[in-house]
């Protein structure tokens, strides 16, 4: 009203509710009037009169009569009303959901913890939005969060324990402007970039928690250090964003009483226990196909036990942060912020503390450095207070171990001002002065005006477009069927075609630009697994594949039908003598050499022209022989890796007795190959040990800082993407490829294999960059559970994945995981 003097007392409106009781021929809810009696008790005391409504105490029916008062109670004493949800709650969504929103800005608090409503509640929540102040959507599942709705109000929203919750759509806070403080801890969000690009446009966010840092100084029971509003859905904060960061500015960490070792294993097992007899009474069986609400499962694949094994391993590595210490100082790089116990020292008072319900996102390494260098307004990240030295070190670390943009440059440049400059031909030589030589970024590369946009692109699409390689248009005489890939290789010299070899034994050449299958070779016998593969190149229709049931063939595609039947297996093929256990092959950049390796100590050295072997190499290495790898440039030189832990150099003019040089790693090498350039070597070992070495003598040029998970069995791969400048690196127990710069070693992003199809037990198998776009690859993915398929998955990081749809599912078996590249 034009005076701001509330026009109905709530007597009134108790009335006006019970008038409307009988005019829908509804007895009065006895839980209903209780409110209105509360709300005048707080206002005869002075409180804030604010009107409490349970859902669990409606019905249906109750509904339509407090509708025609809510309308009212925007210009009435009323001053806030809060909404929560129990348990036992039997109202519908639709009629929940209609409530709230009649009340318009007088609704404070909604706390919908646990919500026994459906998906299409929860569809409809995110996409219309609510004009609460506080919302609590504990025990929530939604899988991948898209608040597109208006939620101008908000500024505290709890997402805890919503254990299906993987990532964000990147504009997905764009409505809550006035958003201070997030909870999400117990999640299973995990990407540092994706999760950064959604946050980034909260411009008032101050208190952001994954996780609960615990004191535990000898208390009794632990307490949050701070910022513990967000436990609480009845604590009103203030909506402006400066009130809430002034009194976050000199927050003190607090000091608590000593916590024995079993009481602080307690507090996990009991939470662990928790969340796994959550589902009884809140999971719904429904099998949403909704890629954003997953009602699939409440519990997710985390084992809480690691989590023990880092806090107990983390008992005696203490970070000490000594207020005193500049942001200058050198730091133990093996004290990083890992979930674990650490110390910090306030006022010369040492703080222990211990982390409680962490997201994996906890888990990446230098994950609090990340964020607090990422969010420039952040004042509590998981409830420990953010100090100027946290941040002055944060921004070392970020510059030391994470890229920016592409090729290095801190700024985006506009792809308009991009484009105008190639149209003129301007070069930035005017730029330089005499005596400065032009960076490797800038200067007169032909590849400069290419980077440029891409790293344009690269920086504005935080989340890659994913999809998955859908193959179709090949006649096999017996209906549809799915393919299984186990190998695949991008075509040197046509950009639209790949191979990939199958489980099954099929060599299948494919577009992948339109998922068509230009040529067919069905398995020539007995079960086997395709696990080599290598084009010619100065012969493009010709290829090599090799099984791991020992079988060596040529393939000339020009001379094979689309598709090959039994009784046309030998046209347009040789085949060689068999190499037992086979796990790789590669050609040599004049096309008349291969060579083999596999489950042994040897290599078998092959003439493609007279179509035999000529030599086999024995005793090269202690253990067998993953994966052998010919030079891009010379013919003779070629690179061995092996589970001996040993990467060798051997030339052929040198009658390989000896290598050239050995280099070692701490663990076995799974993987190895050659630069574009062949200026460097690739090494890959077991659970993310990857180095770059220089081809010449075997030096080590580059040592990647990937977190190692701690198993014997995490394979990884790495491979160059188009170029030198980026490598691509996966493992075979990780759901995640990381982008790395091949110069300086920073990340540069990570790629995520999680998604409504895919669902959440993803890991790479393998992965090759497409040879003819920038920033593109693919990923031969896999899931862990039983039954499932291998899929190839394209990924483009200059495309934002909001356009991509979820992966189909899939039906198949797996096989082992350390064979071949």
């Amino acid at each position: 009203m034009a005076t701001g003097i509330p026009s109905f007392s709530i007597s009134t409106l108790e009335q006006m509710y019970i008038d409307s009781c009988k005019r829908h021929d509804v007895l009065p809810n006895t839980e209903i009037l209780s409110g209105f009696f509360k709300a005048e008790v707080k206002k005869s005391c002075n409180e804030l009169c604010s009107l409490e409504i349970i859902l669990d105490h409606l019905e249906d029916i109750d509904v339509p009569p407090l509708l025609d008062v809510c309308a009212t109670i925007e210009t009435s004493e009323i001053e806030a009303v809060d909404v929560r949800n129990g348990p036992s709650c039997t109202l519908k969504g639709e009629c929940a959901l209609s409530l709230m929103r009649t009340f318009n800005q007088k609704l404070r608090v909604v706390d919908l913890q646990d919500s026994p409503f459906g998906k299409d509640f929860l569809r409809e929540l995110a996409q219309r939005g609510l004009e609460c102040q506080t919302l609590n959507l504990r025990f929530s599942h939604f899988r991948k969060l898209n608040m597109a709705g208006k939620f101008m109000q908000i500024h505290t929203l709890n997402l805890d324990f919503s254990t299906s919750l993987t990532s964000f759509r990147e504009d997905c806070f764009a409505c809550m402007p006035n958003l201070v403080c997030l909870s999400m801890c117990d999640t299973r969000v995990a990407n540092l970039w994706t999760t950064i690009s959604a946050l980034s446009k909260l411009s008032c966010l101050v208190e952001l928690r994954f996780q609960k840092w615990l004191c535990c100084n000898g208390s009794a029971s632990p307490s949050a250090s701070s910022g513990g509003n967000l436990d609480r859905p009845d604590v009103v904060l203030p909506i402006s964003c400066t009130d809430i960061g002034e009194q976050l500015t000199d927050i003190d960490e607090e000091t608590y009483l000593n916590l024995g070792t079993d009481e602080v294993f307690g507090i996990f097992f009991s939470f662990n226990n928790r969340a796994i007899n959550q589902p009884a009474h809140s999971m719904m069986k429904d099998t949403s196909d909704d890629s954003e609400v997953d009602f699939s499962s409440n519990w997710r694949e985390f084992d809480y036990t690691d989590m023990l094994a880092n806090v107990s391993s983390g008992w005696n590595r203490q970070v000490n942060l000594q207020n005193e210490v500049s942001s200058g100082a050198s730091r133990n790089p093996k004290e990083e912020s890992l979930p674990g116990l650490f110390e910090r020292h306030i006022a010369d008072v040492p703080l222990k503390y211990i982390p409680q319900h962490a997201s994996p996102i906890c888990f990446e390494k230098h994950y609090r450095e990340y964020m607090i260098a990422s969010l420039p307004h952040l004042k509590v990240l998981d409830n420990l207070p953010v100090r100027k030295i946290d941040r002055e070190s944060a921004a070392v670390t970020f510059s030391q171990y994470f890229e920016y943009l592409p090729y290095n440059r801190k700024h985006k440049e506009s792809v308009v001002s991009i484009l105008h400059k190639r149209e003129i031909k301007e070069n930035r030589s005017h730029l330089q002065s005499k005596n400065q030589k032009l960076s490797y970024s800038y200067g007169n590369s032909p590849y400069f005006y290419t980077r440029s946009l891409c790293a344009a692109k690269v920086g504005s699409a935080a989340s890659p477009f994913l999809h998955s390689l859908s193959v179709s248009g090949c006649d096999l005489g017996d209906g549809s069927r799915s393919f299984r890939p186990r190998q695949f290789e991008y075509h040197p010299s046509l950009s639209s075609l790949m191979v990939f070899g199958t489980l099954d034994g099929e060599v299948v050449v494919v577009n992948h630009e339109n998922g068509k299958v230009v040529r067919y070779v069905p398995s020539p016998g007995a079960m086997n697994s395709v696990l080599g593969l290598c084009w010619l190149k100065k012969y493009p229709s010709k290829l090599i594949a090799g099984s791991d049931n020992g079988s060596l063939k040529l393939y000339d595609i020009e001379h094979l039908p689309p598709r090959v039947t039994s009784m046309y297996l030998g046209a347009g093929s040789i085949t060689f003598d068999d190499f037992d256990q086979l796990t790789s092959v590669h050609i040599n950049s004049t096309d008349e050499l291969f060579l083999a390796s596999g489950y042994s100590k040897n290599v078998a050295l092959y003439d493609i022209n007279c179509g035999r072997r000529i030599q086999v190499f024995t005793d090269m290495h202690r253990e067998h022989i993953n994966v052998v790898k010919f030079s891009n440039h010379s013919p003779s030189i070629f690179a061995t890796s092996s589970f001996d832990h040993d990467v060798k150099l051997w030339d052929l003019r040198l009658k390989p007795i000896r290598p050239c040089y050995t280099n070692s790693s701490s663990r076995g090498n799974v993987m190895v190959c050659f630069s574009t350039d062949d200026h460097y070597l690739l090494a890959s070992a077991v659970d993310n040990e990857v180095r770059q070495l220089l081809a010449v003598d075997g030096r080590l040029h580059l040592s990647f800082d990937i977190e190692p998970t701690g198993s014997s069995q995490n394979y990884t791969r790495s491979y160059y993407m188009n170029g030198r400048d980026y490598i691509i690196s996966g493992s075979c127990d990780e759901h995640v490829v990381r982008v790395c710069c091949a110069q300086t070693g920073r990340r540069l992003r990570d790629i995520s294999l999680e998604g409504k199809g895919f669902g959440t037990s993803m890991y790479v198998q393998s992965l090759r960059g497409d040879p003819f776009r920038d920033f593109n690859l693919s990923i031969l993915a896999a899931h862990l559970r039983p039954n499932s398929k291998y899929e190839i998955v394209k990924v483009n990081l200059l495309a934002s994945c909001d356009n991509a749809r979820g992966y189909p599912k899939s039906q198949g078996a797996c096989h082992s995981n350390s064979m071949g590249g």
